[in-house]
C-alpha cells in the first residue's frame, strides 16, 4: 500500500502576517544603509546586480496586495495547496530570461515602502485568512500565500548575505515557515518511512519508501541546520558539497537525497 498521506501543517495567519512584516523590516532596513557601489555588486542569481534582487524582494511582496486587488476566484476551494507551491513555481529560483526588476524602480527605498504601507492597509491582521487570491499558479489561501513570501523572504535575505557580506537577521518565525514548507516538500515529493530528516529546531519529517522506522534510533537520519537545508532546498548549496564541508550528516544507505533536490528546480 503507498505511504499514507499526512494531514497538511496549519498556519496561523497573524503569526504568518508578522513574520513576514518583520522580515520585510530586516531587508528594508539593509537596504537603507546601501552604497550604490554595493548595489551594483554581483549576486550568485545569474545577471542580477544587488539592486536587481533588492527590488525583486520588494515586488515579490507587493505580489499580495496586487493579487488582492483582483477579484476573487470562485469556488470554495483553492485550486493550488500551499505543498502544490513549490513544484508549481520556481519563485526563488530566477528565471535567466527574466527582465531586471530594477530598470523602472531607480527609488528603492520609495518602492519598499509604498510596498509596505500597500500590505498593512490590504492584508488583516485578523480573520482565517481563508480569502481566496488569483495567484499566477493558481487560487491559493491567502495565508497560504504569505508563507510562500516567507520563503520568497528568506532564501533572497541569503543571497544578499551571500552577496555582501551582510548579517541581516532572519526572523525566527519567517524562517520556521519557509524551513517547514521545504521539509514538507520532500516528504510530499517523496512519501514514505524509511528516513528521517531533521532540522532542528523546526522541522522533523519522514520520507522515501523502505522499511518505515516506528521506534528508537531511526537507521537513516538526515540532520543539518535552517539555512543549510533552504540552501539545498533552492539549489543554493549541492548535497555532495554540504556532506564534504560536515554541514550535513547522513547515516544509513538510504539517508542520500542528492537526487531529490533542489525541490524548486
Amino acid at each position: 500500500m503507498p505511504p499514507a498521506k499526512k494531514r497538511p501543517r496549519a498556519y496561523d495567519h497573524l503569526r504568518t502576517r508578522t513574520a513576514v512584516l518583520s522580515q520585510y523590516a530586516h531587508v528594508r532596513d539593509a537596504v537603507a544603509a546601501l552604497t550604490p557601489q554595493q548595489l551594483a555588486s554581483p549576486t550568485r542569481l545569474g545577471d542580477w546586480t544587488v539592486r536587481d534582487l533588492v527590488a525583486h524582494i520588494a515586488l515579490g511582496l507587493g505580489s499580495v496586495s496586487r493579487d488582492l486587488a483582483l477579484p476573487e476566484p470562485p469556488g470554495p476551494k483553492p485550486a493550488t495547496t500551499l505543498l502544490e507551491w513549490p513544484p508549481a513555481v520556481a519563485a526563488v529560483v530566477r528565471d535567466p530570461e527574466a527582465p531586471a526588476p530594477a530598470a523602472d524602480r531607480p527609488d528603492l527605498l520609495a518602492l519598499y515602502g509604498e510596498v509596505e504601507g500597500a500590505f498593512l492597509a490590504d492584508v488583516p491582521a485578523s480573520g482565517t485568512g481563508d480569502r481566496l487570491l488569483p495567484t499566477r499558479v493558481g487560487s491559493m489561501r491567502l495565508t497560504d500565500y504569505l508563507v510562500t513570501r516567507t520563503v520568497e523572504l528568506i532564501v533572497h535575505t541569503d543571497d544578499l548575505n551571500e552577496a555582501l557580506g551582510l548579517e541581516i537577521p532572519y526572523d525566527r518565525q519567517a524562517l520556521a515557515a519557509c524551513t517547514r514548507l521545504l521539509a514538507d516538500t520532500l516528504a510530499d515529493r517523496a512519501p514514505g518511512g524509511s528516513v528521517e530528516v531533521r532540522v532542528p529546531p523546526f522541522a522533523v519529517v519522514q520520507c522515501i519508501g523502505g522499511p518505515k522506522h516506528t521506534r528508537g534510533t531511526p537507521p537513516n537520519v538526515v540532520e543539518t541546520s535552517p539555512l543549510t537545508w533552504i540552501r539545498l532546498a533552492t539549489g543554493r548549496k549541492e548535497w555532495a558539497r554540504a556532506l564534504e564541508e560536515a554541514e550535513v550528516s547522513a547515516s544509513g544507505e538510504r539517508a542520500d537525497l542528492a537526487a531529490l533536490l533542489p525541490l524548486l528546480r
